[in-house]
């Protein structure tokens, strides 16, 4: 199966997102036809990607996963775009995290510390919080700053941040398909 724990989108923010990738997609013209958009009602914020699990082992992960966080909620807004890689040509289309940046990664920590705890291997690469709005299907270097000029500079959205889900992701042609196998509360006041 294949895992992740992310942070749902509220109604909101999905349709901020929609606006968002309209509004570079007309900017771009015939020039973004590469970009493959994301679809808002199945984006959400990953925290931890776990990729295939046996399984076996998906039991005690899910128990985990559904523990209280005693954290306390906190907001963080979506803003400033980017690209992935970091150089050459561009494979994803982004928007970061402006406010609440410091709560999600402390919160993140929290959630990889209890999957290691469970023996599980996570991405060693340091934790970069962002909404993937577009992957590039095919791109040339150049595509990097056609898209981050098509970008707009203001925040986003504003989303509140009070659980994460774990969830499994099963691919099909259609797409991806997410099932929610657990939901942990972040219960601080």
């Amino acid at each position: 199966m294949r895992l992740f724990a992310a942070v749902d989108l509220s109604p909101e923010a999905r349709d901020a997102m929609a606006v968002e990738q309209k509004r570079i997609a007309a900017r771009l013209e015939s020039r973004g036809a590469s970009l493959k958009w994301v679809r808002p009602d199945r984006a959400h914020l990953t925290l931890v990607f776990l990729g295939n699990v046996d399984t076996g082992r998906v039991a005690p992960l899910v128990e985990v996963a559904g523990q209280p966080i005693d954290r306390v909620p906190f907001d963080i807004t979506f803003s400033g775009t980017g690209v992935f890689p970091a150089r050459g040509a561009p494979r994803v289309l982004w928007i970061g995290i402006g406010a609440g940046v410091d709560e999600l990664t402390a919160l993140q920590r929290e959630v990889s510390a209890r999957i290691v705890a469970l023996g599980f291997p996570i991405e060693a690469r340091d934790f970069h919080p962002h909404l993937t709005l577009g992957r590039w299907t095919s791109s040339r270097p150049s595509d990097r700053a056609r898209a981050l000029a098509a970008a707009g500079a203001a925040a986003l959205a504003r989303q509140h941040v009070a659980q994460v889900t774990l969830y499994e992701s099963r691919l099909s042609a259609a797409g991806p398909a997410y099932v929610a196998l657990a939901r942990a509360t972040l219960t601080r006041r």
